[in-house]
């Protein structure tokens, strides 16, 4: 799992301002159509990843070549979700990608239930069709 931090170096909040946070929580589950595409995508976003150390590029392609799921960890980035929400500053992101068996008849995966209900505040929207 990685852990990023954006604070605001330059101190350019109004400190009288009042701040609020918010939590946006989203859950994806991703069908791998093409390992191979991935895995190439994932490997030409490591090799032009400036931040990643040379000392640990050898073990992040063998990762990526390995496990879809490393692969997806290297192209998914929380902070390309809202670079462009106006209005907003992103403080903290965290994210982790990981194998699962996934069985849309179940009812475990019914991330949608509370949130028809209207019961939900959390905004959840009804799954695409």
């Amino acid at each position: 799992m990685s852990t990023h931090h954006a604070q605001d170096p330059a101190g350019t909040r109004d400190e009288d301002a009042t701040v609020r946070h918010v939590r946006l929580q989203v859950e994806l589950v991703l069908e791998i159509t093409d390992a191979s595409l991935l895995a190439a995508a994932a490997l030409d976003r490591l090799a032009a990843d400036p931040a990643v150390p040379q000392a640990e590029r050898g073990h992040a392609r063998e990762a990526v070549q390995r496990d879809e799921a490393e692969a997806l960890a290297h192209l998914v980035d929380p902070f390309d979700l809202v670079a462009a929400v106006p209005g907003v500053e992103l403080v903290q992101a965290s994210w982790s990608s990981a194998h699962t068996d996934y069985d849309p008849a179940d009812e475990e995966w019914d991330l949608y239930d509370d949130a028809v209900g209207g019961e939900d505040d959390e905004g959840g929207l009804p799954p695409a069709r």
